[in-house]
């Protein structure tokens, strides 16, 4: 069977999976503003009377949260980790599996390069990763629309789309470069979320203190905040220029060891 094709069939169940979390996250986060604009409660007033530290933990900040667009820019932040960590498990389960599950070998004997086997491996993790952000775009245009009363959210949503298009293959070169690295692939799947989990924890510290804000170029969760992004209409340059020396970096990264590294038959 085509290496590609095999590899999209075996993360079929899994891409299903997380595109309902996905729908089911939009569409129960829009239903939440629904709620609360119809008590008639300022929701920026009651998200500035809350501590400072639960209003970095929601990635309230400065948006204007009695609009359908702000409200969904603090929506945004944790879908932008569910793509994350998708993506993440996805590039280090797609290279390590076949060691771990003991499969190396009968694609070793095949008559195909490991250039060719880890490209094919790459090709399947980021149709993948473009099918859930897809499903995330249209659920996010869907019920956004739907409480927008004539307003055209389209071109905000579609911006942040593309950011965490970004955030997406970020880490999933993270995952694929950590499971290249690695000579126990049992250990790069837990290492991969757990490098997102601190670089997530640290894009919320940087909110909570102004004496953090240095290490912001540290984390990519900060280089395409909602609050950044619908503010400015658009990306800074300078955290496209970082993102894009990352995934070159790491996808040369995966190259590299994956050609040279001692498989577990």
């Amino acid at each position: 069977m085509n290496l590609f094709k095999r590899e999209m069939k075996a993360n079929l169940k899994s891409l299903i999976i997380w595109s309902i979390g996905v729908i089911f996250m939009v569409a129960s986060g829009m239903a939440k503003f629904s709620s609360l604009e119809g008590t008639g409660q300022s929701m920026n007033a009651l998200m500035a009377d809350m501590p400072k530290s639960l209003q970095a933990i929601m990635g309230t900040g400065s948006l204007d949260l009695s609009t359908p667009i702000g409200y969904y820019g603090v929506l945004f932040l944790y879908l932008a980790v569910m793509g994350a960590i998708h993506a993440a498990m996805l590039g280090s389960n797609i290279i390590a599996k076949e060691e771990r599950d003991k499969t190396v070998e009968f694609l070793l004997v095949k008559p195909l390069s490991r250039m060719r086997m880890i490209t094919s491996k790459l090709l399947a993790a980021l149709v993948n990763v473009l099918i859930l952000n897809a499903v995330t775009f249209a659920s996010s245009v869907g019920m956004v629309q739907k409480y927008a009363e004539g307003e055209n959210a389209t071109g905000d949503i579609s911006l942040l789309m593309a950011g965490m298009l970004i955030l997406q293959l970020i880490f999933l070169v993270i995952g694929t470069a950590i499971a290249a690295v690695l000579k126990n692939a049992k250990k790069a799947t837990s290492l991969a979320t757990g490098i997102l989990l601190i670089l997530f924890i640290l894009s919320i510290a940087i909110d909570l203190t102004e004496k953090l804000d240095g290490l912001k170029f540290l984390t990519p969760f900060k280089y395409y905040d909602a609050k950044l992004v619908l503010e400015k209409g658009g990306f800074e340059s300078v955290y496209l220029g970082l993102s894009f020396l990352l995934l070159a970096g790491l996808t040369i990264v995966t190259y590299l060891f994956y050609r040279k590294r001692d498989m577990n038959v």
